[in-house]
């Protein structure tokens, strides 16, 4: 089978998504979740290359707001990542047939992670740079951010990912800065994961510190491995993905144990559908 694309409306939004085919009969899906300012076309070919190494199929979408999924009409909302893990992704995965994923999370992506794994179930969880609380390092770079955006070159760059780029990005931006978002905190849904969880961060990563890492660790009830990388910022399949990429992959497949129950979505339904 061949990957295929769709636009599928939930909740009144179009999201673009990806599918690409695995090769492991009844593995579970694995489903990407992007970083603040991501999209489908930004992460690149890592969801492939994860689906090569797994053998298990992959759905990748943008978020409403992100990448070439409807424009964001309103301000963002200081639960924003809460409606998207409890209301947008459960339809979205209930709409494709998809139970009990392997759920991949970079940064706000991983966020929505944890709280969606707080509350339904899933295979494992690969997080990557994620935000349990506000900390005082995001919110300044995060502050820093803007100037180069408004006349460096990230726009232009960030423009060729998204059909309305600067909603994109000050609707992230804003949020993030916003006092109302000042006492985010998701440490009571770490509590009630259960679910085998990667944890790899930057050494460097301007965006969080490890006591991000830390208070998963300390919440989680599940096992929790974790991988700091050296020379390496906040996207880890990014600034490594020599080390990262292999490790999420070896995680991933640890997870298939002889004969697995049926958990991706089913072939012969297209997507959408």
């Amino acid at each position: 089978m061949q990957d295929q694309t769709e636009r599928v409306n939930i909740g009144g939004h179009e999201l673009e998504t990806l599918w690409i085919p695995g090769k492991r009969e009844g593995a579970p899906a694995m489903v990407f979740l992007h970083e603040g300012l991501g999209s489908v076309r930004l992460w690149r070919d890592v969801p492939r290359r994860l689906a090569e190494a797994t053998g298990a199929c992959a759905l990748v979408y943008s978020r409403y707001g992100n990448g070439y999924s409807a424009v964001l009409e309103e301000p963002r909302a200081p639960e924003y990542m809460h409606d998207e893990a409890l209301v947008v992704l459960p339809a979205l995965l209930d709409r494709l047939g998809i139970r009990k994923p392997v759920l991949v999370g970079h940064s706000d992506g991983a966020s929505i992670a944890i709280i969606y794994a707080a509350e339904h179930p899933v295979s494992a969880l690969v997080l990557e740079a994620p935000h349990v609380f506000v900390e005082d390092a995001s919110v300044r770079s995060i502050a820093a951010i803007r100037e180069p955006y408004a006349n460096g070159g990230l726009r232009e760059r960030l423009g060729r990912h998204h059909a309305d780029v600067d909603k994109t990005f000050y609707g992230w931006n804003d949020i993030w800065l916003s006092p109302a978002f000042h006492d985010w905190n998701i440490e009571e849904y770490a509590a009630r994961v259960s679910a085998p969880t990667l944890l790899l961060q930057g050494v460097d990563d301007e965006y969080g510190t490890r006591a991000q890492l830390e208070a998963v660790r300390r919440a989680s009830a599940g096992a929790v491995d974790e991988l700091l990388l050296a020379g390496c910022g906040h996207a880890p399949h990014r600034d490594r993905p020599d080390l990262a990429i292999p490790a999420m992959a070896a995680f991933i497949r640890s997870r298939f144990t002889g004969p697995a129950e049926r958990t991706s979505r089913t072939a012969a339904s297209p997507i959408g559908s």
